[in-house]
């Protein structure tokens, strides 16, 4: 049991929770849960290859999981000790208890995680939702964030690319159950090469093993009846936020966050547009700016060398550290 854990908080949690199939957990990975109060994280871990390394942590985006670094953090364990977090109502975290999924709420979890395990500072990547939620832990808590890596980072767009216009859709009331029966025959299969064709800058690139493994994770999730729930609550949380003024809107608090940042951006990205690049590079106030012409956006599955490639770079302008 983890020393943040409370007694008693795992069997509830346990006893409360549907019976689904087994998280998928990668050669080298392993993963634990952290019960906090009103809230319980599933963390997946890659130890680093020697002692002392420092701690890195990683927050996906929406709909998907803390597997979704697993293609990257193999190629960091020289440098850094991975942990990935299933933000709560994703993956293997159950909802939380205050059902607060918007972007401050997956904000302090992330910061409670941080805190509870005291593995801060950490090296901070975000891709997505979890880009937006990085950020916003950068700006309120300077103290927890070495560095920031942000993969096509969900900040506010005035005007939003069309294929992206459907995940915003699901933050009104009763569309989530209206695609739901209008999907309930779709199989998981195509569900999976539909999220992918939208996801990925080329799909062709997923080999067969990654497509059955995103196939049985989508049947997993299809399982869980806060599946639809914990997606229609968290992208009302992104649109909540694309519309929040002053010092809480996210731009502003781009430019409050002191960390070094590395942004990454494709120029296949449906869901976050390319142009947006050059705003948050000068937003952020140290930031370098990587882009892949032909990636979407998921880069660190499409492209993990490359985004690993960026941040020891990143490692050597900031000391090694």
């Amino acid at each position: 049991m983890s020393s943040t854990e409370l007694p008693g908080a795992e069997a509830a949690a346990a006893a409360l929770a549907p019976t689904v199939s087994a998280v998928r957990v990668a050669e080298g990975e392993r993963l634990r849960s952290v019960a906090l109060p009103g809230l319980t994280l599933n963390v997946r871990s890659r130890p680093a290859e020697r002692a002392g390394l420092p701690p890195a942590l990683f927050v996906h985006g929406l709909g998907g999981s803390s597997q979704n670094w697993s293609a990257l953090m193999p190629f960091l364990a020289d440098v850094v000790d991975s942990d990935a977090v299933d933000l709560p109502g994703f993956g293997d975290s159950p909802p939380p208890d205050d059902g607060d999924y918007s972007i401050t709420g997956h904000a302090r979890a992330v910061i409670r995680l941080l805190d509870a395990g005291e593995r801060g500072p950490v090296h901070l990547f975000g891709n997505s939702l979890g880009g937006a939620v990085a950020t916003r832990v950068a700006a309120v808590r300077p103290d927890l964030v070495r560095t920031l890596t942000l993969i096509s980072p969900a900040l506010p767009e005035w005007r939003v690319q069309r294929p992206a216009v459907p995940t915003g859709l699901l933050a009104v009331p009763g569309v989530a159950a209206l695609f739901a029966r209008l999907t309930k025959g779709w199989t998981a299969e195509q569900r999976t090469r539909g999220v992918m064709a939208l996801c990925y800058g080329d799909p062709d690139r997923v080999s067969e093993e990654a497509f059955r493994h995103a196939v049985a994770e989508m049947e997993r999730r299809l399982e869980l009846p806060y599946f639809w729930d914990a997606m229609t609550r968290s992208a009302r949380g992104i649109v909540d936020a694309y519309t929040l003024g002053g010092q809480h809107g996210l731009w502003r608090q781009a430019e409050r966050v002191l960390a070094p940042t590395q942004l990454v951006y494709g120029g296949r990205d449906q869901l976050v547009s390319y142009r947006m690049a050059r705003r948050a590079s000068a937003a952020f106030r140290d930031a370098r700016l990587l882009t892949l012409p032909d990636a979407g956006h998921v880069a660190m599955m499409e492209y993990p060398e490359t985004i690993a490639q960026a941040f020891r770079e990143l490692l050597d302008d900031c000391g090694g550290s």
